[in-house]
């Protein structure tokens, strides 16, 4: 599936540091409050069983609509549709995991599930296009072009407490494989205590 220039990173994209934005998180419970998904169903996190990956991201690029000026510039913000489509390649082995997958950004859900479609998702995309969830629990956000908008995290949680942060995410399409790499050892701490 080609989706020209936003399958694709650019050679020399400024890579992400840690400020320090995510390290509250950790033991933190997720808001009690539902999203809209994709499938059209208000989904609250916190009451949702079993282990969740919720992979936060800044904003999925459209075929035909030129992202934002300064977009590469900043560290991070590339490479939505790359992460998002290796999420969708691995769904089925982080499912075998026993997690489940959720992506989360601010855009509508109209917007989101266009992406969906295009990108033949198997997991639903959450929006938070009101920040409430966001606000929450103080993700960080950049602003760029009069838009606010989410940075890269990722928030592995088990019965609604984060139990492990992902921040920050560089490359964005081999993140999916440290998803993967967490909860096998997971896994075996669990087998061998």
């Amino acid at each position: 599936m080609n989706e020209g220039p936003f399958n694709q990173l650019p050679a020399n994209l400024p890579v992400p540091v840690d400020d320090g934005a995510c390290a509250h998180l950790p033991g933190r419970r997720l808001p009690d409050l539902s999203l809209l998904s994709t499938s059209g169903h208000h989904i609250n996190l916190r009451r949702q069983p079993g282990l969740i990956v919720l992979y936060a991201y800044p904003m999925t690029g459209r075929p035909g609509v030129p992202l934002p000026n300064g977009w590469d510039e900043i560290p991070g913000a590339r490479g939505c549709t790359p992460e998002s489509c290796s999420f969708r390649d691995h769904h089925t082995e982080i499912r075998q995991l026993g997690a489940e997958v959720f992506g989360l950004s601010t855009q509508s859900t109209d917007y989101q599930h266009e992406v969906r479609q295009r990108l033949h998702l198997s997991f639903d995309l959450l929006s938070d296009d009101a920040f409430a969830f966001t606000e929450a629990l103080s993700l960080p956000t950049f602003s760029i072009a009069s838009l606010r908008l989410l940075r890269r995290v990722t928030l592995i949680s088990l019965g609604g407490i984060i139990e492990h942060v992902f921040y920050p995410i560089f490359p964005p399409d081999r993140h999916p494989a440290e998803v993967i790499s967490y909860l096998k050892s997971r896994k075996t701490q669990k087998a061998n205590p």
